[in-house]
């Protein structure tokens, strides 16, 4: 699409268009969940017919791709713009704490449970992609954890996932572990799971990053 500058009238109410159901569906996501993503109660709520608003998206699943599409750019930018600032495996951690927080519908649309129906094309997927590539990178960074594991050569026979990245078996694990333990975190703080347990799940998600980083060192004593 052509940008701001050079579009014509009739582009940017197209666009302008777009983004309006495009808000809808993030309103109607974060009351119902995505499965009950409604094209046709979005023309409802925008006053038109149901048949106007498939001029602007072929249907649910092509709604869903775009914002799926939105939601994994945002945080791949976002992880590549704290990568390159900060150096190590921390930024990029906090980078996506925050970023969760932020706007949890849009972190359980890519990470919660999977649309019933629905397949992601490739173009999703190789941005996606984009993310792990960073993460790969920055485990790269970080000090290697030399000790050994059954996973470890598990790992140097099933590295697909990896595509062509040099990093070591162990820094697959580590990868892996950042991954699932820090999501983890995530996912139970933003469904609120922790909240009757009256504990800062930052300090929990600071504890496993740390752990992380720092694999079986001890931590300090207070008091």
């Amino acid at each position: 699409m052509a940008d701001s500058g050079t579009a014509t009238p009739r582009e940017r109410y197209r666009a302008q268009v777009r983004a309006e159901i495009k808000q809808h569906a993030w309103e109607q996501i974060a009351s119902a969940g995505a499965s009950a993503l409604s094209l046709n109660a979005i023309a409802k709520q925008m006053g038109v017919s149901g048949p106007a608003l498939y001029r602007y998206y072929a249907g649910r699943d092509e709604l869903i791709t775009e914002l799926i599409t939105d939601a994994y750019r945002s945080l791949a930018d976002t992880l590549r713009a704290a990568a390159h600032s900060g150096g190590d495996l921390a930024a990029p951690a906090h980078a996506l704490r925050g970023w969760a927080l932020a706007d949890p519908q849009r972190y359980f649309l890519i990470y919660g449970t999977p649309v019933p129906g629905y397949h992601a094309p490739e173009d999703v997927t190789a941005i996606a992609d984009e993310i792990l590539v960073t993460l790969l990178d920055a485990c790269t960074a970080v000090p290697p954890d030399t000790r050994a594991t059954p996973l470890d050569a598990h790992l140097d026979d099933h590295r697909h996932w990896a595509g062509d990245h040099p990093a070591s078996s162990a820094v697959l694990r580590r990868v892996l572990a950042f991954w699932t333990r820090l999501h983890g975190v995530l996912s139970l703080e933003l469904a609120g799971h922790f909240t009757g347990m009256r504990f800062d799940p930052a300090l929990l998600f600071a504890a496993e990053l740390e752990d992380l980083l720092n694999p079986g060192a001890v931590p300090p004593r207070h008091g």
